[in-house]
């Protein structure tokens, strides 16, 4: 009789034991279950669906810390396009500053009113010129806010008969903005001025 109940104790003892594995087993499946569910739904947050031209493209939410060089460049880049880029039409001339504009402070608008006052527009639209620019580097400082900037381009001036060809520098830096639809970045250019603007060459265009 004793023999039988050692045995049931023992028995016992084994399905506690197994009942208590058993409860720490679920409850570790449950908190890896709740642990994958909250990295799915994090990972499906950052995942992005951009329509263009009819097809769903998948793209990644980020850190805006850490795109703030991409972003900051860009935004330089754009600017110095739109403020650039000119054809010999008014309409034109006044859309793409007005756009540069919004990305810039005060310092961009002088340069513009001292560049219209000295007659830089109007012989560029009476003589059919078309300037452009190609951004060859920028440099920017993230160690210190504002971020100050460099910007390397190259210019072409091109004329029927001819195209000049200029080296471009500017500095000034970027403080932080709110975004909009006019500073999708949100940075805002400060202090900004033209370092060196000189020819480099010229080529005949005429046949």
């Amino acid at each position: 009789m004793f023999t039988q109940l050692k045995n049931i104790d023992t028995a016992f003892k084994h399905i506690k034991l197994f009942s208590y594995l058993l409860i720490v087993a679920c409850a570790g499946i449950s908190c890896f279950a709740i642990y994958k569910s909250y990295q799915s739904s994090t990972d499906f947050k950052n995942h992005i669906y951009i329509l263009a031209n009819g097809k769903a493209l998948e793209a990644f939410a980020a850190d805006r810390k850490s795109n703030i060089p991409v972003e900051a460049r860009d935004h330089i880049r754009i600017f110095h396009e739109d403020f650039f880029n000119l054809d010999p039409d008014d309409k034109q001339v006044q859309a793409t500053i007005t756009k540069a504009l919004y990305l810039a402070d005060g310092s961009a608008k002088t340069q513009y009113d001292n560049l219209r006052e000295s007659g830089f527009y109007a012989n560029l639209i009476a003589g059919n010129i078309s300037q452009q620019i190609t951004v060859d580097s920028i440099q920017l400082d993230m160690n210190q806010y504002p971020f100050g900037f460099k910007c390397y381009a190259t210019e072409k001036l091109i004329r029927t008969s001819s195209t000049v060809t200029r080296s471009l520098v500017t500095q000034g830096s970027l403080r932080n903005v709110a975004r909009s639809d006019n500073n999708p970045h949100g940075f805002l250019i400060e202090k900004w001025e033209t370092l060196e603007n000189k020819d480099l060459n010229t080529q005949s265009t005429k046949p």
